[in-house]
């Protein structure tokens, strides 16, 4: 590597941006050392490591003219911008989420990289090198990108698309280096020569007309570095080499585009912008054609693009001169592009986007044409046919009359600068007087004009007259407009004459135009004779209207209706000339009808195969006629392209097909990868191991499971009939969770839509019966019998409620049946009435207190006479809610919302007051926490006999149901005749409904595991004794609250 003073300015901004780039991955925070990188001078395989310039500027230059190389190197800088844009998502902190691979089907990477020579190199420097089926990608072994190497690659693809981007543009300080590798480029440059600076002072002494030249190459060091253009000469908004400057805007300086950009604003549409820094760079008339470059416009000295043709702020024509520019009037310009203009030739109002007018089609800027008067010398005789225009109806007129043709006013009255020499008149009707005697008085205007209005309103309104008469008998204005010219200055109403008089006109004009194609012989026409083909009313009456009633014109007009006619007939196939004009004539002169006619003779033999009761032969793949069978699956299955078609034929011809013509149609319209279409082909449904297409699997929105249709409708129809709402989930994975409200009612509404077509109808009303009785469970007003399993909505506000099936009354807030001591009591003080003077109650003690104080759903709130000393996973038989008997909490099958909780299996989250820790302490420990806290509880039986068996009720696991039935274990002294694990849930229960906290008597361990559940941080902290560190944690622990769903009925 040189170690000159460019090399070492080069490796020095070239170290600095590449650590910029790597780190922060935008190519905003390195654009000026780009913009410094590509203008040292340098060669190009030592300012390039990586990329092989030389070779993609070659490739991509190599066309015929200058125009296919400045076309070929936008390309090239659009593909550049697109490479640009990978390296920086690349070396980005936050790359995007699939930035592993680059898809060929994406169109904008079709467009631009696929477009040029060398795109796919940069993607390889950058690391895809893993070649796929639809594109490029990573390899599976590299986990992260390399960012220093992508960060180099991206700085050297936005050197190399500054510097083509400004030889695009002829602002590149060394063209010089790129002489041997884009001649045509080079030899433009050359032909701007003799470039002189002038400032605006001896451009005003300037004669000569000068037009704009390319910015000057900037002075060079001795040491051969090009020297960093001042900081005023770059662009005010993206920081470029600037080529304007705006006096308006405070001297600000802008490039083209920015400029183009900032002054389309309607506020700033006027400024009038100078070409560089106070200073204007003029040089000699270039020879190359000006469509290749930019063009400065002479008015507004704007310069635009070179495609443009208007310029894009004063929207002047692009070869408009600045003396013609001065001559015009100071035009009004709009405010924005979308005003409305009128034209200043016919003065009709323009919509703002259009450049030319919707009347005249002249251009938008252009001003009223001059008319020229005729000529005037006495005795001089005009041709015979003179125009002139009559001045109040602007018709022009072609024949030498003293009347206009149109409107029927004296040609004296019209201007008589329009007149034709033969209607202009001396004033004193013999010759012309001199200039020096008196003129004759001239007619008053008012008289004149007077006339003319009351003329024309006469007129206009018997027209009027006339056209709406005809309207009520079918007639349309164009016949009332001919008829009217046919009949002259006759009284003959036009209606009239076109019922009895135009048919036989139109016969006639038929007849000339028959005469006419028959004298003509050799042009096409057949002789007389049988041969000349008749002309149908219709075409005479179309060709008469559009002549206005000339019957001549109409006749000419006919026969050339009719060339063209027989013209597209003949382009479409049909060389039979009778047959053409017999199916014209009998169409009434329409190609769509001739058309019919005559295709209907080719169609007979396909209109009697379908007409016929054979069936359609099956597609046959194997059919040695491809091109037919193509076209049999065209017509039959709408596949959108003929590849498509083979496709189709060339999976039917392969080894131990198994799917059919229909799923492989469908497939095909979904891709046209034929790996992919394998892959969609075939599909194993896990219930039934069948192999089906995709498109006969059906998937729910819960899970990602497919299973077959067969096995999906028999799924759901088993769990319709059979079992509960909550039970038609996947037969697969079991998904969605039912415990999640939000999940399952959206999971129910898709489920309707699918069930709909899968089930049959008296399947499909119970499954709406389920799913109405699971929405009305919803309601705050539904109630739940205790004596039978009914349920019911209660609008009534009392106590009493009487069940409409069983007819039973029982309380709505304690759900207990209903006794008349209830009446006027709340319900704990009827259940403490009961304790005192119900015996059958005392008799039951604690039984009884542990039933009535059973299991009550917390979705459905229906009760259960049941004690909670069984299994805590408890299964509400009415709503299919899983919750723990304990505290309510539900059950997750899955993974749960709770946080930081990563268990997937079935699992709950139990407060540390649950039954399902406290049941594991032994009863003399739940003892002295009562005793603790002075409650009060039972050692003895009620009635005073010890039995042997506890005999409560608890729900239990027998072969996977759920079954009500007796306790049946030995009952221990102390623990008032009841079961050791039920006795503890009697002292639990006291527990709880007196929220008593257990955790003053955790031991060590048990206050660890508890911080841990919680999440309480149980980190020693230095020089903390044991006393310390247990009375710690032991008060973290208590600031978390006890379940709040943990039932505490006293």
């Amino acid at each position: 590597m040189s170690s000159s003073p460019a090399s070492v300015q080069m490796e020095e901004v070239r170290r600095r941006s590449q650590s910029l780039l790597s780190s922060s991955g935008s190519a905003q925070d390195v654009k000026e050392e780009v913009q410094t990188m590509a203008s040292v001078l340098l060669p190009l395989s030592e300012k390039y490591r990586h990329l092989g310039v030389e070779a993609m500027l070659r490739e991509n230059a190599a066309c015929r003219n200058a125009q296919e190389v400045l076309e070929s190197l936008s390309r090239l800088v659009k593909a550049l911008s697109i490479l640009e844009k990978y390296g920086c998502n690349l070396t980005s902190p936050a790359r995007p989420r699939y930035w592993r691979s680059v898809k060929h089907n994406n169109p904008v990477f079709r467009s631009t990289v696929d477009a040029v020579k060398g795109g796919r190199t940069v993607l390889f420097l950058y690391g895809y090198t893993n070649q796929q089926i639809d594109g490029l990608s990573f390899p599976d072994d590299v986990t992260e990108p390399d960012a220093a190497k992508v960060a180099s690659v991206t700085l050297e693809v936005m050197t190399l698309r500054t510097e083509v981007d400004m030889l695009v543009k002829r602002t590149h300080p060394h063209p010089e280096n790129f002489r041997d590798i884009i001649p045509f480029i080079t030899q433009q440059d050359e032909l701007v020569s003799d470039v002189v600076v002038v400032t605006h002072e001896e451009e005003q002494l300037a004669d000569t007309p000068q037009v704009l030249s390319l910015p000057p190459k900037p002075s060079v060091s001795p040491g051969g570095e090009p020297l960093k253009p001042p900081t005023a000469s770059d662009c005010n908004l993206c920081g470029a080499a600037s080529s304007l400057v705006c006096p308006s805007c405070g001297d600000q300086t802008f490039c083209d585009a920015c400029d183009d950009l900032f002054h389309r604003h309607p506020s700033r549409a006027n400024h009038r912008r100078d070409k560089g820094l106070g200073r204007t760079f003029v040089t000699a008339a270039k020879t190359s054609s000006p469509s290749l470059s930019p063009w400065e416009c002479a008015h507004c000295t704007t310069v635009n693009e070179m495609r443009a043709v208007l310029c894009a702020t004063c929207e002047r024509p692009r070869l408009a001169t600045a003396a013609s520019a001065a001559q015009e009037n100071p035009p009004s310009v709009p405010t924005s592009p979308n005003t409305e203009w009128q034209c200043k030739s016919c003065t009709v109002v323009n919509q703002g986007s259009s450049i030319l007018c919707e009347v005249c089609e002249r251009p938008r800027l252009a001003t009223r044409p001059s008319v020229a008067p005729l000529p005037s010398s006495p005795g001089s005789t005009p041709e015979s046919g003179a125009k002139w225009m009559c001045q109040f109806c602007t018709y022009m007129n072609t024949n030498p009359t003293a009347v206009c043709e149109m409107c029927n006013l004296s040609c004296k009255d019209s201007a008589g600068v329009s007149l034709p020499l033969s209607l202009q008149q001396n004033p004193s009707g013999t010759r012309e007087q001199p200039r020096t005697q008196q003129r004759t008085q001239p007619r008053p205007a008012g008289d004149v004009e007077a006339k003319r209005q009351k003329m024309m309103r006469e007129d206009g309104l018997r027209l009027v007259q006339q056209i709406r008469e005809a309207e009520k008998r079918g007639v349309s204005a164009e016949e009332v407009y001919a008829a009217i010219g046919m009949c002259g200055g006759s009284s003959t109403d036009p209606c009239d004459w076109l019922a009895s008089e135009l048919p036989h006109l139109l016969d006639e004009i038929c007849a000339m135009a028959a005469s006419v194609q028959a004298e003509r012989g050799g042009e096409g026409a057949e002789p007389s004779g049988p041969g000349v083909a008749k002309l149908s009313r219709a075409e005479a009456k179309l060709a008469w209207l559009s002549a206005g009633g000339d019957t001549d014109r109409a006749v000419r007009q006919l026969l050339r209706d009719r060339q063209v006619k027989m013209k597209e007939l003949h382009s479409l196939g049909f060389r039979d000339v009778l047959r053409c004009e017999e199916a014209l004539r009998l169409s009434g002169g329409e190609v769509k009808g001739a058309l019919s006619l005559l295709q209907r003779p080719l169609l007979e033999p396909f209109h009697q195969r379908i007409w016929t009761d054979q069936p359609e032969p099956p597609i046959d793949p194997k059919h040695p006629d491809k091109q037919r069978m193509c076209r049999r699956l065209l017509a039959l299955y709408d596949l959108p392209s003929w590849g498509r078609c083979e496709l189709v034929l060339a999976l039917l011809q392969e080894p131990d097909v198994t799917y059919s013509l229909e799923d492989v149609v469908q497939a095909v319209k979904e891709s046209h990868d034929k790996d992919f279409i394998r892959r969609l082909l075939v599909n194993e449904c896990p219930i039934c191991l069948s192999i089906f297409p995709r498109s006969k699997m059906q998937s729910l929105t819960s899970c990602q499971c497919s299973v077959c249709h067969e096995c999906f409708g028999m799924h759901f129809t088993i769990a319709v009939r059979d079992k509960h709402i909550r039970d038609m989930v996947c037969p697969v994975c079991g998904e969605p969770d039912i415990n999640d409200p939000e999940q399952l009612d959206s999971y129910f509404s898709t489920l309707d839509i699918q069930l709909r077509n899968c089930l049959e109808l008296d399947v499909y009303d119970l499954f709406h019966k389920k799913l109405t009785e699971h929405a009305l469970m919803k309601d705050p007003k539904f109630l739940w019998c205790c004596h039978c399993t009914s349920g019911f909505i209660n609008d009534g506000d009392q106590m009493k409620v009487t069940c409409p099936s069983c007819r039973k009354s029982f309380c709505a807030q304690c759900k207990k049946p209903w006794e008349p001591q209830h009446q006027d009591l709340s319900c704990e003080q009827f259940q403490q009435w009961k304790r005192d003077n119900d015996p059958e109650y005392q008799r039951q003690g604690l039984a009884g207190f542990l039933r009535d104080n059973g299991i009550t759903c917390p979705s459905c709130r229906f009760q259960y006479a049941l004690t909670k000393g069984g299994c805590m996973h408890f299964s509400c038989s009415q709503c299919r809610y899983q919750f723990c008997s304990g505290c309510n909490n539900p059950y997750h099958k899955t993974v749960c919302k709770t946080a930081q909780c990563s268990y997937t299996g079935l699992h709950a989250h139990h407060p540390r007051d649950c039954l399902f820790y406290l049941r594991d302490w032994e009863p003399p420990r739940l003892q002295a926490l009562l005793q603790r806290s002075g409650v009060e509880f039972n050692t003895d039986p009620s009635n005073g006999t010890q039995s042997d068996a506890c005999c409560l009720m608890e729900q239990k696991d027998e072969a996977g149901q759920q079954i009500d039935s007796p306790c049946g274990l030995q009952t221990q002294p102390g623990q008032a005749g009841l079961c050791e694990k039920h006795y503890s849930e009697y002292l639990v229960s006291l527990i709880n409904a007196h929220s008593l906290d257990p955790s003053p008597l955790y031991d060590a361990k048990e206050l660890i595991r508890a911080c841990e559940r919680y999440q309480v941080d149980t980190q020693r902290g230095e020089n903390e004794d044991d006393s310390a560190y247990p009375a710690r944690l032991l008060k973290k622990l208590m600031e978390v609250p006890l379940g709040e769903k943990v039932p505490r009925n006293k």
